[in-house]
């Protein structure tokens, strides 16, 4: 039963380098621009939305274009977060060699 018992500690120490890591990623953010910087998003890393800006003078483009650009610019913001979120995760994750688990 060795094993059992060291798999948990090892399951135990990756769940606490996890948990370490989802407070590091949310609170570091990435900001996404778009329309040449009239649309600018920040998301944590994590993936919460942080902020919303809108240049007053673009709002004057019209509906579809405004909905366009911020629509592209939340997906881009999530995208990259969600990609720099799975990536750090992958390294805390592959540091933990547990046969047979994973």
């Amino acid at each position: 039963m060795a094993g059992v018992g060291k798999l948990l500690k090892t399951a135990q120490k990756m769940q606490r380098s996890i948990e370490a890591l989802q407070a590091e990623l949310e609170s570091r953010e990435l900001e996404v621009t778009a329309a040449g910087g009239a649309v600018k998003v920040k998301v944590s890393v994590a993936g919460s939305f942080k902020e919303l800006y809108l240049d007053p003078e673009f709002l004057k483009e019209g509906p579809t274009v405004v909905s366009g650009a911020v629509l592209s610019a939340i997906q881009e913001a999530s995208k990259k977060a969600k990609d720099l979120n799975d990536s750090e995760m992958h390294k805390v994750t592959s540091a933990f060699q547990m046969p047979g688990v994973f």
